[in-house]
């Protein structure tokens, strides 16, 4: 835990593209393809990001992270808190620095996910979700020693999400809005840091579930909010328990707002990405898919971006199996 943290300030467009260098040989540069739904629906484009090696987004942040500890830092091992894709990240790119790997994960995460974090090399200690954002407000975890590296609220974290940002517009330049999952706010950050710096005419949108909007209510009251309704459920990469400050006062320049969802929406995108597409995704890979289906962020031409994969499959087919078409 560092005694004093750095001052939040505006992520600069060099620094996205420093970033980009730094990790263009461990992440994929992560297609993006048509969501071919006819006339009467917006335009989608979909951005891939569950076909990322961890199948998550989260790596890009992790590995630009990791590469910017120092030597000091690395030695002492690293440890991240995590629903599971965080904590795959820091430990694929912790794995390739040699470096040890911690990760506390909420103890109702996909087997999936925490099967892929053990194969990983990564120590788990599983704790209530409760527990878990504590820790993500303390920056502390007892127990726990080495370097931390917080799953959003940190520079290099957010930075090397950014890198996103400029393969969407370099891939669909005629792209007039962008949708990412809010959970604690380093993707959409980082996506917007990137997609203002270059368009800042391109509208920003983040999407939430229902039971956990701290986002939308923040952009409702203009600070930072806590959701008092929160709920536990199937989206366990997206919708956290509130705003945090911080991540707040990165959020605001860039982002215009966020879309709320409902859970049946967002397993009717599940759905949809699968028959279409062939995509699979997990429920904050889809919000974003939903948001756009909602006509909230116009006709487009919009990109979603798919943020994450990770899902076990007798879960994935529960949970698409009673949807209604």
């Amino acid at each position: 835990m560092s005694a004093i943290l750095e001052p939040v300030r505006p992520i600069e467009l060099k620094e996205i593209r420093e970033a980009r260098k730094r990790i263009a040989n461990i992440i994929l540069r992560t297609p993006l393809v048509r969501l071919e739904l006819g006339p009467d629906f917006p335009v989608i484009h979909l951005k891939l990001e569950n076909l990322q090696p961890i199948n998550a987004y989260k790596l890009r942040g992790a590995a630009n992270a990791v590469a910017m500890l120092s030597e000091s830092e690395r030695r002492s091992g690293v440890w991240t808190i995590s629903a599971g894709n965080a904590g795959q990240g820091v430990a694929y790119a912790a794995r390739k620095a040699g470096v040890p790997c911690s990760v506390v994960v909420i103890e109702t995460a996909p087997a999936s996910k925490v099967e892929r974090m053990r194969a990983l090399g990564a120590k788990l200690i599983p704790v209530p979700f409760d527990d878990a954002w504590k820790a993500m407000e303390d920056r502390a975890f007892a127990g726990i020693e080495g370097t931390f590296v917080h799953p959003f609220d940190d520079q290099n974290f957010v930075t090397g999400n950014a890198t996103l940002g400029l393969e969407i517009l370099e891939d669909a330049p005629d792209v007039v809005a962008v949708i990412a999952a809010i959970g604690g706010g380093g993707l959409i950050t980082g996506l917007g840091s990137a997609v203002k710096a270059l368009k800042p005419e391109v509208k920003v949108w983040g999407a939430e579930p229902e039971t956990a909007a701290p986002g939308a209510l923040s952009f409702a009251k203009q600070s930072p909010q806590a959701f008092t309704g929160w709920k536990q459920s199937f989206v366990d990469g997206a919708g956290g328990k509130s705003i945090f400050p911080r991540m707040w006062q990165r959020m605001l320049p860039v982002v215009d707002g966020s879309i709320v969802v409902s859970l049946e929406e967002t397993r009717r995108a599940m759905r949809l990405l699968a028959e279409k597409t062939r995509v699979i995704a997990e429920g904050a890979g889809a919000l974003s898919v939903a948001a756009a289906l909602s006509g909230k962020a116009g006709k487009g031409p919009i990109v979603a971006v798919v943020s994450g994969g990770n899902v076990d499959l007798d879960k994935f087919y529960e949970l698409i199996s009673t949807v209604s078409s």
